[in-house]
């Protein structure tokens, strides 16, 4: 039983290195300003789509990627890692999209690579933590969603059965194909590049990319068409102009406030049962533990 997966991910800034130039006047993030990386929840969902393949061999896995001409970084670890193929979803006309405009764009390119059985994305993008655009896809499609999901337990060919991983337990979910899942931080780890499929892939280009090498680097792409990574953008698609970018995006940012931490005093301690005492008292009295 061969299955048709198309998994959803992004390239997001890597909040852990935010500096001044981090966000835009307009309120949207300076993505320039920030090193990109993939999504490590889209990461956990690329797990459960590999492991899927490796049950059922003839199972392909499409990617698609929605972003500037450098989050064809993240097809490229993909192929590294498995999937068959990818889709670079890239327009100016996309930019500044909410959640609402980028799940309308998804949606359409996921039609677009019709049919499918299962579509799988992480759970939130660290860029946004709102957990909107995978629900909002499925709702676009019209198709049966799970969220939260850390187990993909069993599949035929009309169902899935998930495990969910809730604020308070675990739920065991089943549900009708297609359907979309999103992929708790809490699933399987994604596994490393496959040193194999690297050396394959790694001069895997976009057509943007290609439009900056030399006559003799296109020729060879030619002979190996599996190196194309083939771009879509708004006309591609048959997007609706009004419904993309700032244009289509009704969320609007009011106002900014940078946060700066400041430590407390300290207290040094010694390994002693009266100053270990102490902490343990100090720790249940201000409730940090118990």
């Amino acid at each position: 039983m061969g299955l048709k997966i198309i998994v959803l991910a992004k390239q997001v800034p890597d909040t852990r290195n935010v500096g001044k130039n981090a966000m835009r006047a307009d309120g949207t993030v300076n993505r320039g300003a920030l090193s990109a990386i993939y999504n490590p929840e889209d990461l956990n969902a690329l797990e459960q789509a590999l492991l899927i393949k490796d049950k059922f061999k003839d199972t392909e896995i499409t990617l698609l990627t929605m972003g500037p001409p450098r989050a064809a970084d993240i097809i490229r670890e993909s192929l590294y890692r498995g999937i068959d193929k990818g889709f670079l979803i890239t327009d100016r006309r996309f930019a500044g999209a909410d959640t609402l405009a980028t799940s309308y764009v998804i949606s359409k390119a996921v039609l677009k690579c019709s049919p499918f059985d299962i579509i799988l994305s992480g759970r939130q993008a660290i860029d946004g933590d709102t957990a909107q655009v995978g629900p909002q896809t499925a709702e676009h499609l019209g198709i049966a969603q799970i969220t939260y999901a850390e187990e993909i337990q069993s599949i035929d060919k009309s169902s899935i059965q998930v495990k969910r991983r809730l604020e308070r337990g675990i739920e065991v979910v089943k549900s009708k194909l297609p359907v979309l899942i999103t992929v708790h931080g809490s699933a399987s780890k994604c596994r490393p590049k496959n040193a194999k499929l690297l050396m394959k892939y790694k001069y895997a280009k976009t057509n943007t990319e290609l439009q900056a090498l030399n006559e003799d680097y296109m020729n060879s792409f030619k002979a190996k068409p599996y190196l194309n990574i083939e771009e879509l953008n708004l006309d591609d698609l048959g997007c609706d102009i009004e419904r993309v970018g700032l244009k289509g995006s009704p969320t609007k940012v009011k106002n900014i406030e940078n946060v700066v931490f400041k430590s407390k005093d300290s207290k040094r301690l010694t390994a002693s049962n009266r100053d270990i005492k102490g902490l343990i008292k100090t720790l249940i009295e201000s409730r940090v533990v118990g």
